[in-house]
């Protein structure tokens, strides 16, 4: 089993450590929607990556008839349980 044969200095130990830090993500213009994201990713806002369609997102109209179907639902529920 290895065991350090001195205690190792404070300074050592630092010199050890500078190299251990986060680098800074190079922040760009997707070109297709204009907003911000991070180089060689997925664009967040639109889905798109170098001109493709990765991501396919669903209208908003739909998910607000979804969420409104939902609590139409809820509601006739509550009142058939209170009868």
């Amino acid at each position: 089993m290895a065991v350090p044969k001195s205690k190792t200095s404070k300074s050592k130990r630092d010199k050890r450590r500078t190299h251990y830090r986060l680098s800074i993500l190079n922040i760009t213009e997707c070109p297709r929607c204009h907003s911000k994201k991070i180089s060689h990713r997925v664009c967040e806002n639109c889905g798109y990556y170098a001109e493709n369609e990765i991501i396919v997102f669903e209208r908003k109209d739909k998910k607000k008839e979804k969420v409104e179907k939902r609590e139409a639902d809820q509601k006739k529920r509550r009142n058939e349980g209170g009868k």
